[in-house]
């Protein structure tokens, strides 16, 4: 019996999920999905584990900056393959401890690792996933993946960059940003 799993590919249908999430901190049963998203853009992140020392640098940093996504009509997900429980210490945790209180978007848990199986990013001798960043545009379609070592962060400003990119539609040159003029076909 094979296994077919749909593996993420640019300009597909983006992997279906449906994890446990830090939506509901008190109770953690509120899970995500897909589907929650549709019509809106949304980043999927994967990061290797909880209470490390690359992790919260990025986690934090999309989050003080959260309101600019917002403001795009993009939502922010992050995800890794530790339990919801760990997720709720560590947002739980201050900042100056090498936590990442006060977030302002849900992490999920693949703790299935299906979702990062599927995303392309697991690491499957070690159960956990590589740096996957991944925008989804508001029909679903897979647009935009990229995929890292585990010791580099990675940055918001070209996140944001790659964003309104994808949001003009249109062709955007080497190192186009918002305001700048785009290719004619």
């Amino acid at each position: 019996m094979s296994d077919e799993r749909h593996c993420a590919k640019v300009g597909e249908p983006a992997p279906c999920f449906n994890m446990p999430s830090t939506k509901n901190m008190e109770k953690l049963n509120d899970n995500v999905s897909l589907d929650d998203y549709k019509g809106q853009w949304l980043i999927l992140f994967f990061y290797p584990l909880d209470f490390t020392f690359v992790c919260p640098t990025e986690i934090t940093a999309l989050s003080d900056r959260y309101e600019e996504f917002k403001e795009l009509g993009c939502e922010v997900i992050g995800c890794s393959t530790d339990s919801v429980y760990s997720h709720r210490a560590w947002i739980n945790t201050p900042r100056s401890h090498n936590g990442i209180a006060d977030l302002k978007y849900p992490l999920a848990s693949d703790i299935t690792k299906s979702v990062s199986r599927d995303y392309g990013v697991l690491i499957e001798n070690e159960g956990i996933a590589l740096r996957g960043l991944f925008i989804i545009d508001p029909n679903g379609v897979l647009r935009y993946s990229v995929i890292q070592d585990l010791n580099i962060g990675r940055s918001v400003d070209e996140t944001l960059r790659v964003l309104q990119a994808l949001q003009t539609g249109g062709l955007c040159p080497s190192d186009w940003k918002p305001g700048k003029a785009l290719l004619q076909a």
